[in-house]
Order: structure tokens, then C-alpha cells, then sequence
């Protein structure tokens, strides 16, 4: 098991200190190494984890964290950087997008009947539910939506 973060600092509240910011205010943490700790909820503003940069469709900029942000006594951690500093995210192209469009076509593509479905394909076989459905009979079933529409498919995989 991974020892936590913080193990040798005490985080009581008791042993916090003020610790001066990049804006010349101050805030309750610890120093760890002279890096800035701060406890959940006692982070200033200003900073951001990036989850939350991403929330507001920023990154970091290339700008290493300012801070840390700890809790469960050191068990659960997360980097936090600074709001000033960080960039807008980059925004895809029209054929990247593209791109990413047809690579989730092909995902939800069934590699036996053809049809593109509305969800993922599992790659473990790459045939659709109702693909693996109709492999439980002979093909005759009335009721089978892939008897109708690909069953020279089928014919052509049982075949193979």
C-alpha cells in the first residue's frame, strides 16, 4: 500500500501557520517542503485543481502546481494551480473533429452485419447484441430483426 503524501506533517489544525501567496495575501496551510499545503476547503481562491481548470476549459499553461490540496489526513492529495496563469484549452479543428467522428463511427460499426449502432462495439468479438442474438438460431425466425437485413452477411461469416 502507498504510504500517503504527507506522511511526516502534521496537518492538525493546530500546527497550520500563515503562509504568504503569490499576491501578497495570506492563507492557513502548512509549508511541505516549500510548496504551500492547504487542507479541503481551505485552499484560497485563485487557485484551481485540474479538474476544475478543465470545468472552465483552462489548463495549467505549461506552469508547474502552485500548491497542494490534501485530504483524508494526507491519504488523498491533488495539485493546484494558479487561475492567473492558466490558458484557454485548446479548441479541435473541424478535421480533428471529423477525425474523432469517423474513429466513433468505426467503434460502433458491427464487423458482421455493417450496421453502425448508437453505442460501442465490443471489441472482444465485434459483433453487435442482435448479431450475437441470431447466432442462437438458424436464421428462419420471423421475429429477428437480423433476419431481414443481413443474411447473406451471416451466411457469408457461418461459411468463413
Amino acid at each position: 500500500m502507498a504510504a500517503p503524501l504527507m506522511e511526516r506533517a502534521s496537518l492538525h489544525p493546530a500546527r497550520s501557520q500563515w503562509i504568504e501567496l503569490w499576491d501578497g495575501k495570506y492563507a492557513l496551510g502548512w509549508d511541505h517542503g516549500g510548496t504551500p499545503v492547504f487542507r479541503f476547503k481551505w485552499a484560497p481562491g485563485g487557485l484551481a485543481t485540474r479538474r476544475q481548470l478543465r470545468a472552465m476549459r483552462m489548463c495549467p499553461g505549461g506552469h508547474e502546481p502552485y500548491a497542494l490540496l490534501v485530504w483524508r489526513n494526507g491519504q488523498r492529495w491533488a495539485w493546484l494551480y494558479r487561475l492567473d496563469l492558466a490558458k484557454p484549452s485548446r479548441v479541435a479543428s473541424p478535421d480533428q473533429l471529423n477525425a474523432l467522428d469517423k474513429a466513433m463511427r468505426a467503434r460502433r460499426r458491427c464487423r458482421l452485419c455493417g450496421l453502425v449502432w448508437d453505442y460501442c462495439i465490443p471489441t472482444s468479438d465485434g459483433r453487435c447484441e442482435a448479431c450475437i442474438a441470431h447466432a442462437d438460431h438458424d436464421g428462419t425466425d420471423p421475429d429477428c430483426p437480423m433476419c431481414d437485413h443481413a443474411p447473406r452477411a451471416l451466411a457469408q461469416a457461418n461459411a468463413a
